[in-house]
C-alpha cells in the first residue's frame, strides 16, 4: 500500500490524542510521574512481546537504539517542562517544530532529500498550529530554548527509528525508550512522589497501554516511508485534540481555529501528495 506509513502515523496520532485526554483527567499527578508510569507499562509490555517473538531484547544496532532511547527521553521530558512552565498553547506550538527538525536532520542522518516546495508545506502546517494555539510573547528565552531543544531531540529520535529500519524490530526500538527513561524519572520521583488513588492509578496504567500502541504505530510509520512525508502527518494531532476537546469537554473555538485546521490539512495533504508523485515518477523511470 502506497500510503501505509501515513495510515500508521494517523493511527499513532489518534492514540496520542487519547493519551492526552487521559492525562487531562488526572490533574493532580505530576508530569514526571505520568512519564514514569507510562514507561513502566511500556517496558513490561515490550519485554513480554519481544519474548513472544523469540528475539533478543537488546537488539542489533545498539548505538542507534541507545541514541533513540536518550533522544526520546530528553525530548519528552523537555516537552513536559515547557507544559508546566509556559502557556500550554506556546508549549504545543514549539513542540510542533519537531516534524521540521525531523526532515532537516534526515538530510544528514538518513540521506533523504527534502524538496524546496516541501518547506512551504511545512510552513503552512506550522502556521496552522500557531493560528490555533497562538504563541505567548511573554515566554522567556530560557523556556523557549528548552522547548526548541525538546523538539530537536524528538526529531533525532524519529531519525533514529528510520536508521533502525533494516536492523531492528519495532518492539525492540520501543523497549529502549522506557529502559532509559525509567531510571531518570525514578530518581526524580524519590523526592516528588504522589501516591495515586484508584482512579488515578487506572488512568496512569491506561496511559501506558494507549501510549504503547501509539509508539508502535509511530515506529512502524517512520520505518515504512520517507521522513519528510510521514513527519508532516503529525500536525493532524492538533485537529484530533480540538475534536475531543469539543466532544468531551465542551470547549469552543474561534475563527482562527478554523483557519488553522484548513492550513494544517492543506500543508499535510499537499506534502503527502507531492511525495507520492515524486515516488511514482521515480518508479516509472526505472
Amino acid at each position: 500500500m502506497k500510503n501505509r506509513g501515513v495510515l500508521y502515523m494517523i493511527t499513532a496520532v489518534l492514540f496520542f490524542a487519547l493519551m492526552n485526554i487521559m492525562v487531562k483527567y488526572i490533574p493532580r499527578m505530576g508530569a514526571v510521574e505520568i512519564v514514569f508510569f507510562r514507561s513502566l507499562v511500556s517496558l513490561v509490555m515490550s519485554y513480554v512481546m519481544i519474548r513472544q517473538l523469540g528475539i533478543s531484547v537488546w537488539g542489533n544496532n545498539k548505538k542507534w537504539l541507545i541514541i533513540r532511547g536518550i533522544a526520546g527521553s530528553v525530548g519528552l521530558l523537555m516537552f513536559f517542562v515547557t507544559i508546566k512552565e509556559i502557556p500550554l498553547g506556546s508549549a504545543i506550538a514549539i513542540q510542533y517544530l519537531s516534524p521540521i527538525f525531523t526532515s532537516i536532520l534526515g538530510i544528514f542522518i538518513v540521506r533523504e532529500r527534502v524538496y524546496p516546495i516541501q518547506w512551504l508545506f511545512f510552513a503552512m502546517a506550522f502556521a496552522g498550529v500557531v493560528a490555533i494555539q497562538g504563541f505567548d510573547e511573554r515566554v522567556g528565552p530560557v523556556y523557549a530554548a528548552v522547548g526548541v531543544l525538546g523538539a530537536l531531540a524528538a526529531g533525532l529520535a524519529y531519525n533514529s527509528i528510520r536508521k533502525l529500519k533494516s536492523s531492528d524490530n519495532p518492539m525492540v526500538i520501543i523497549f529502549y525508550f522506557p529502559l532509559i527513561t525509567l531510571p531518570v524519572t525514578g530518581i526524580y520521583l524519590f523526592w516528588t512522589w504522589i501516591t495515586p488513588n484508584l482512579f488515578e492509578l487506572t488512568m496512569l496504567l491506561g496511559i501506558g497501554v494507549v501510549t504503547q500502541i501509539a509508539q508502535y504505530f509511530l515506529t512502524k510509520a517512520y520505518q515504512a516511508d520517507d521522513l519528510s512525508k510521514i513527519s508532516s502527518v503529525q500536525y493532524i494531532g492538533i485537529i484530533f485534540a480540538l475534536f475531543f476537546g469539543f466532544v468531551l469537554f465542551g470547549e469552543t473555538y474561534s475563527l482562527n481555529s478554523g483557519i488553522g485546521i484548513v492550513l494544517i490539512l492543506l500543508g499535510v495533504v499537499l506534502n503527502v501528495g507531492f511525495k507520492n508523485r515524486v515516488a511514482r515518477k521515480a518508479t516509472e523511470s526505472v
